[in-house]
């Protein structure tokens, strides 16, 4: 049974539209992803501080927005820079599939 993304996968592959891996586009999105997850290491050491300071609910639950988006960001930046590569490398170490549902865990 193939599944819709292995399809698009499958769609892209045979379009030739894909551009070749790229180790410098690689390379810039681990730098993309570290750098979001740093901010979010930031922004979740303010919620703490601001837990114990005992800061307004308000300024506590803007925090944790701000965390809860950082990540989710690195998240899909991995995912997508993981299919990009599935796309381009289909022998790979990660399938399709693994990647669905790794997707839809972030949603």
């Amino acid at each position: 049974m193939t599944t819709d993304l292995e399809r698009s996968i499958q769609d892209l592959r045979a379009s030739g539209d894909f551009p070749a891996p790229d180790p410098a586009a690689k390379a810039e999105a681990q730098r993309k992803i570290l750098n979001r997850l740093k901010r979010a290491q930031g922004q979740l050491t303010a919620v703490v501080n601001a837990v114990e300071s005992d800061a307004h609910c308000r300024d506590v639950v803007q925090q944790l927005s701000a965390v809860s988006k950082a990540l989710d960001r690195a998240g899909f930046l991995l995912i997508s820079t993981a299919l990009r590569d599935c796309i381009t490398n289909p022998d790979g170490e990660t399938s399709p599939e693994e990647l669905e549902k790794l997707f839809l865990s972030l949603t």
